[in-house]
C-alpha cells in the first residue's frame, strides 16, 4: 500500500515527520531513480526509495488471518505446557503474530492473529470496547427474568459486568440457545455469568469479532482476511465507529414466533 514518503521515512528511523519533510526538500530522497518531491508517495514493497543513496527496508508485511477455533486447543502459547496444542499451531504461516480474542480451551469460534500491533492493542485492550456476538448454549430454560439480568449486568467477584444484548434464540426441553451481543471479555465471563444466574454452558460459539464475521470457514481451518476487510476492520478499529450495543441501557428477546 503506497503512503507518504515522510511517513515511510519515519517509520524507518530518519526521525520524526516534520524532519522527513525537510530531509525531501532538501533533495536528499529519490523514488525509482527519481527525485522525491513533498507529497510523493510509494510502496516499499515495490518501489526503490533511497535516503542520501541509501535504501529503505521493507517492512513486515502486515498480516491478518481469521481462525475457526475449535475445542480443546489453547488460545494463548503462554498458557500451553508439553504436549498441548495452540490455536497458533494450526496456522501454516511462518513469523510472529498476535492473537487478538482468545477463547478458552472450551470454546469455538472465531478468532483473528496479526503482526499488526496497533491494530491488536486496540482490539485487545479492554479501554476500546468491540462488539462481539457469541451463539450460547445452557443447560435449562432460562426464564424472562434471568435474561434481563444477564442482559443489565450481574456482579461477579471481578466486579460488575456491563450491559450486553442478550436473546434467546431456541428452547428445548433440557437446554436453550442465547446470542449474547457484547463488549466485554473477561476470562471465562459468559461461563461464569451463566453459572451465578443458575445455568451451565454447554457449548460456546464466536460468531462475529467488531465487524469481521466467521460466515462459513470450517471449524479448525484458518484463512487470510480479505482486502475488503482489512479496509474494514482498520476502518472500524482506527477511526470513526458507532457500536450499537448499549451502554447504559440493556436489552433481551425471546425467539421469534
Amino acid at each position: 500500500m503506497e503512503e507518504r514518503l515522510q511517513k515511510l521515512m519515519a517509520q524507518t528511523g530518519f526521525g520524526s515527520r516534520r524532519q522527513c519533510e525537510e530531509i525531501i526538500a532538501q533533495k536528499r530522497v529519490t523514488v525509482n531513480g527519481r527525485l522525491a518531491h513533498l507529497g510523493d508517495k510509494a510502496d516499499l514493497h515495490h518501489d526503490d526509495v533511497r535516503v542520501d543513496g541509501k535504501r529503505l527496508p521493507a517492512p513486515e508485511q502486515k498480516l491478518y488471518i481469521m481462525l475457526h477455533k475449535p475445542w480443546g486447543i489453547l488460545s494463548d502459547e503462554d498458557d500451553t505446557g508439553e504436549g498441548r496444542t495452540t490455536a497458533r499451531q494450526l496456522i501454516q504461516v511462518e513469523g510472529h503474530l498476535y492473537p487478538v480474542g482468545r477463547l478458552d480451551k472450551n470454546s469455538v469460534g472465531l478468532m483473528l492473529f496479526t503482526n499488526d500491533g496497533e491494530l491488536a492493542h486496540k482490539l485487545t485492550h479492554p479501554s476500546f470496547e468491540h462488539e462481539k456476538i457469541y451463539r450460547v448454549k445452557v443447560s435449562g430454560q432460562p426464564s424472562n427474568e434471568v435474561l434481563r439480568q444477564w442482559a443489565r449486568g450481574v456482579e461477579l467477584e471481578d466486579g460488575m459486568t456491563a450491559p450486553a444484548r442478550v436473546r434467546l434464540e431456541k428452547q428445548e426441553d433440557e437446554y436453550a440457545w442465547i446470542r449474547i451481543t457484547m463488549r466485554e471479555g473477561r476470562k471465562r465471563q459468559i461461563r461464569r455469568v451463566a453459572t451465578l444466574l443458575g445455568h451451565t454452558v454447554l457449548h460456546l460459539h464466536r460468531e462475529q469479532l467488531g465487524p469481521l464475521k466467521l460466515g462459513d470457514l470450517p471449524l479448525g481451518k484458518w484463512r487470510h482476511l480479505t482486502r475488503p476487510e482489512i479496509s474494514q476492520l482498520r476502518r472500524y478499529v482506527l477511526g470513526d465507529r458507532r457500536p450499537n450495543v448499549p451502554r447504559r441501557r440493556s436489552s433481551f428477546g425471546n425467539p421469534r414466533r
